[in-house]
């Protein structure tokens, strides 16, 4: 018979982990980059942009295209290494519980 009390214990240790964990990816920050560091947006791990630079020589009516692409550049650049970021802390979060993979959600 399966210890459901167990299974009840490791549960709650669970959510209470996701819940600190989920606190400290508002913490981490990572910054996505473009056009050679003339972009650079700054974002946490919860996805929330914190800042963006734009270099002064883009700062022109006929960069105004090139400065669109390079700020949707730099922001997917953060993005995608927010995500790297919160499925490394989901990884170390459930690592030791021998859960089955994407029981969790899609990457897990």
């Amino acid at each position: 018979m399966p210890d459901f009390l167990g299974m009840m214990k490791q549960a709650a240790q669970l959510q209470s982990k996701m819940q600190a964990m989920q606190d400290e990816l508002g913490n981490v920050e990572v910054e996505g980059i473009s056009g050679g560091g003339l972009v650079s947006v700054r974002m946490t791990a919860k996805m929330e942009v914190k800042a963006v630079k734009i270099d002064a020589s883009l700062m022109k009516a006929e960069e105004r295209e090139i400065l669109e692409d390079l700020l949707v550049t730099a922001h997917n650049d953060a993005r995608r290494k927010a995500e790297a970021a919160m499925a490394e802390k989901m990884q170390a979060l459930t690592g030791g519980l021998g859960l089955p993979p994407g029981l969790l959600g899609p990457g897990s």
